[in-house]
């Protein structure tokens, strides 16, 4: 799903592509500077040593209070990243053919004359025990099927159809909410502030939308840029940028996909037989 979490996870990670383009190895892109990048708030203490230290921090939070509903889109399940079987099938005549990798989360089925076998793929699984189970099926539903590797023969068969399908994680957009979020630029002289914060600002005002781990993304929008030099802190210069960011909250499940259709179950649930494709 997409959280408040996943955003700021995501508005960091910029920053920190932005800081260190080339890895932590290569050093940061504004010369002298040792950054640490995080979520939340520092803690005075260690924000203390940090700067005693020559170290700059960067903090990426959610203003309190800013959210806003702004949910305008039908509550619907929906595939954004389809999922190709890794099993495929082809049929000869009355010979059916089993190929690829029995992974998880796959059914393979063979219409035969009306009747059908369908199997679900288990760990462990291969186009030859693929194709073992479907011809156990298909004999309990009186087909004369047999299975010779990854090839089940249906001997006397005037119509052989073989398919194959995954199962598909889908979405479903809950809510949507318009909310801001601060990049706070935490620095020990005024001269490191301003170049950290201007290549913070550069990086996240170039992006118009971030994405997010459920597939969904962020519309991304400057709402606002404020500096903080006060006496009272003497060894603390800081820049904020605010920006807002327009995402879903979502919930994900991995759906099945239909096969074949018409089934009638027999008295014990044990076998799918009269199938109608």
């Amino acid at each position: 799903m997409a959280d408040q979490s996943d955003v700021e996870t995501a508005l960091a990670g910029i920053v920190g592509g932005a800081l260190y383009p080339g890895g932590i190895e290569a050093g940061c892109a504004v010369k002298g500077a040792i950054c640490r990048i995080y979520r939340g708030w520092p803690t005075r203490a260690a924000l203390d040593a940090d700067l005693a230290a020559g170290r700059v921090n960067v903090s990426v939070g959610a203003v309190a209070g800013s959210a806003r509903l702004t949910t305008r889109y039908p509550d619907q399940w929906k595939v954004a990243r389809p999922v190709m079987p890794a099993l495929s099938a082809s049929v000869a005549g009355a010979v059916a053919t089993f190929a690829g990798l029995g992974a998880v989360g796959q059914l393979a089925a063979l219409l035969v004359d009306g009747r059908a076998a369908v199997h679900r793929t288990v760990a462990g699984d291969t186009p030859a025990s693929v194709a073992a189970a479907l011809a156990a099926e298909l004999a309990q539903v009186g087909i004369a099927a047999t299975a010779n590797g990854a090839a089940v023969t249906c001997a006397g068969a005037a119509s052989v159809i073989a398919r194959i399908t995954a199962d598909q994680t889908a979405t479903r957009e809950t809510r949507r909410q318009l909310q801001h979020f601060v990049a706070t630029c935490w620095c020990g002289d005024p001269t490191m502030r301003d170049a950290i914060g201007a290549a913070v600002d550069a990086a996240l005002s170039g992006i118009d939308f971030i994405g997010l781990p459920d597939g969904s993304s962020g519309r991304l929008l400057f709402v606002a840029s404020a500096v903080s030099d006060r006496w009272e802190d003497a060894t603390l210069y800081r820049r904020e940028l605010t920006y807002s960011v327009d995402y879903a909250t979502t919930i994900t499940e991995v759906q099945p996909s239909m096969i074949i259709g018409g089934t009638e179950i027999s008295v014990d649930a044990a076998t799918i037989a009269n199938i109608v494709g």
